[in-house]
């Protein structure tokens, strides 16, 4: 905890181990994250607006207590098992110890208790794997079968970076560094995509003027190259066939300089309606948000074989964000991944169906698992021969990113396969077709 938030709470029992009765409000807000009935960001932020008298060094504190705790739940709720008082409390206290922050004890002499000094000294080598890197056992077999299992878990523990995309249609990256600057944001270009920034540090972003005329938006640098991948041009015709965000929809429409169109299409109208101001901030005049109610909407029909480029970012388990969020682990089901995979290729087919011959249709995922990545597109593929598949390395490469045509895993098949690890950026998965007829 920082500042004097641990001073701050309401009156409660006494905490045997640990502390006196009123509860810290780091303990507080994991409280109301842990039930996992909603995304944890989410319930972070109603928490928080339930708490107005925290400010700002207090909720940063507080959201770095339950984030920590997020990726590291499994090995620190090991830990803590042999603890007393509430598991919210025994896990806060693991995570504060385990980075070297202060811990409240009841001691008179200030020692911690026995049980949170063994936690605080543990070597996690010597723990099962799931365990030392926090995974639930069905996702643990799919990394620990790896044989960059180790980074790759470990690259999963930490948190996610801030990157942002320059607005080309606004802005250069040098104009749009300098503007970050006058507001004490400092920033680096990254190699891997030609608009993209990683920022130092949590600073308030979206009070500045960069962000505020639209000059940057955030977005994954990873993110950045699905886009790119889709290659839309100017006047062309391109579809967003699971808009969500709409990041990548921006993207796209800076990359056609506000021509053409850009159909931004979900099921969710909520979501449209919040891409609408990110679109009048950053400009992007040829957006047309587009609610479905599914991938068999009527109104799809008026673009059958008529765009030049599909996009289908699919849902999926999103196993390659956990860095961002931690909590899908714990509020992931592997029983529902059939569905999730029969709705892949329903939405894939759908996208196929828009694409006019000699147009593109880009497949992507956030996601780890061969199921819902290298197999989806092969079943694709099997099925729909009038799709050839685009070396996805060398293409981006010929759209000015800093990324090897080669696989560097070796595999010559052409598929994008972006590791946190590896690559600096979440994980990501992605293939390209060009329709031949």
């Amino acid at each position: 905890m920082r500042g004097g938030s641990e001073q701050r709470g309401r009156p409660g029992t006494g905490r045997p181990g640990l502390g006196p009765a009123r509860a810290p409000v780091d303990v507080r807000a994991l409280d109301a994250v842990l039930p996992m009935t909603m995304p944890a960001d989410t319930a972070l932020r109603r928490f928080f607006r339930e708490h107005p008298e925290m400010g700002r060094r207090d909720r940063a504190g507080v959201a770095e207590t339950v984030f920590d705790v997020l990726r590291n739940r499994r090995l620190y709720a090991h830990l803590a098992q042999s603890g007393d008082g509430p598991i919210a409390q025994r896990l806060a206290a693991v995570s504060r110890v385990r980075r070297g922050l202060p811990v409240r004890s009841e001691r008179a002499d200030g020692a911690l208790p026995a049980w949170l000094a063994r936690a605080r000294d543990i070597d996690p080598a010597t723990l099962p794997f799931a365990i030392r890197v926090s995974l639930p056992d069905w996702l643990a077999i799919v990394i620990e079968g790896r044989p960059d299992a180790a980074a790759l878990a470990a690259a999963l523990l930490e948190p996610a970076p801030l990157d942002l995309r320059v607005n080309g249609a606004r802005s250069d990256r040098e104009a749009a560094m300098a503007a970050l600057a006058e507001d004490g944001i400092q920033a680096e270009p990254l190699a891997i995509a030609p608009l993209a920034l990683r920022v130092k540090g949590k600073p308030a972003l979206e009070t500045s003027r960069a962000f505020t005329e639209g000059l940057v938006e955030v977005q994954d640098a990873g993110s950045q190259l699905l886009a790119m991948l889709v290659g839309p041009k100017r006047g062309q015709t391109v579809v967003d066939l699971c808009a969500g965000a709409g990041g990548k929809t921006l993207a796209m429409a800076a990359a056609m300089r506000s021509t053409g169109q850009v159909f931004a299409c979900d099921i969710s109208a909520p979501r449209l309606m919040r891409l609408r101001p990110r679109l009048q901030r950053a400009g992007a005049t040829n957006v047309q948000p587009m609610a479905i109610d599914s991938e068999r909407d009527p109104k799809l029909d008026r673009l059958a074989s008529r765009a030049d480029a599909v996009l289908v970012d699919a849902p999926c388990s999103g196993t390659g964000t956990l860095r961002r969020n931690p909590d899908l682990k714990w509020r992931g089901d592997p029983t529902a991944l059939g569905r999730l995979l029969e709705q892949q290729q329903a939405i894939l087919e759908a996208g196929a169906r828009l694409v006019k011959p000699g147009g593109a249709l880009v497949y992507a995922t956030c996601s780890l698992l061969p199921e819902e990545n290298e197999r989806q597109a092969e079943r694709f593929e099997a099925a729909h021969p009038g799709f050839v598949r685009e070396p996805a390395r060398a293409f981006l490469a010929g759209q000015g990113a800093g990324i090897d045509e080669a696989d560097p895993e070796g595999d010559p098949v052409g598929f994008l396969r972006l590791l946190p690890h590896r690559d600096g950026v979440d994980g990501f998965f992605a293939a390209r077709w060009k329709r031949v007829r």
